[in-house]
């Protein structure tokens, strides 16, 4: 049997295999979330998951590669997304669907999403970790971008590849502005919410991410401050 998610068939085999990456990567966050990543073993994460030990490193390298998958997953969620948008839609028009469509759906992969942002805010070792999928989500968003606006005759290749000069880099700037607004975005909603204990608003995070898209839409470049004439000295 085959099923049919974002536009992707997806085999039985292959539906095992992301069942056990999840359940490996959940009960990382889980156990990290209640212990602190370092005072968690893969060893634990492994008996969590209720998997054998040496099926964790088929999936993960390392306890922190194993955490920060959560986002490594919302991540790909995203791109999908993008991919599938309708082809007549502008870069920013489908980013943003794309994003609200990931934002609607608030099921536990999403409160996890949350959780793992906040944990990596906390935990210096995740970091590293966390700049790796933020490298791959950037690179895979600017091929996606080069393929939504490459005429349709023409061969899609990696945004870089063979790029001479002068030829336009938009896409990988384009992927870095939507993604580091997403962030900032993500960020502030996230460390609001924690510092009032309450939980997170999603009409409040859409609210902002449009304002966000709203920005790149209408242009960065902005006019420098002219300071005004000082007053003359009265003779």
């Amino acid at each position: 049997m085959v099923e049919q998610e974002a536009g992707v068939v997806v085999g039985r085999r292959e539906r095992k295999k992301q069942a056990t990456r999840a359940a490996l990567s959940a009960a990382a966050l889980r156990l990290s979330l209640r212990h602190g990543v370092e005072n968690v073993t893969v060893e634990q994460i492994a008996g969590e998951a209720d998997i054998a030990l040496r099926t964790f490193f088929n999936y993960f390298s390392s306890k922190e590669e194993a955490v920060v998958a959560t986002l490594s997953a919302a991540a790909e969620q995203l791109i999908a997304e993008f991919r599938a948008r309708p082809p007549e839609e502008t870069v920013l028009a489908a980013f943003r669907e794309a994003v609200l469509t990931v934002m609607d759906a608030s099921d536990a992969g999403g409160r996890d999403h949350i959780r793992a942002l906040r944990l990596v805010r906390t935990t210096p070792s995740l970091v590293p970790y966390e700049l790796a999928v933020l490298a791959a989500q950037e690179q895979a968003l600017a091929e996606a971008i080069t393929e939504r606006i490459a005429p349709p005759s023409a061969g899609v290749a990696s945004w870089d590849a063979g790029l001479d000069e002068g030829e336009s880099v938009y896409p990988i700037v384009c992927a870095g502005a939507v993604l580091s607004a997403l962030r900032v975005v993500l960020d502030r909603w996230s460390r609001q919410a924690g510092e009032t204990g309450l939980s997170p608003d999603i009409a409040v995070l859409r609210r902002r991410f449009d304002a966000a898209i709203a920005e790149l839409a209408a242009g960065l470049d902005r006019p420098g401050h002219t300071p005004s004439e000082p007053d003359p000295i009265p003779a």
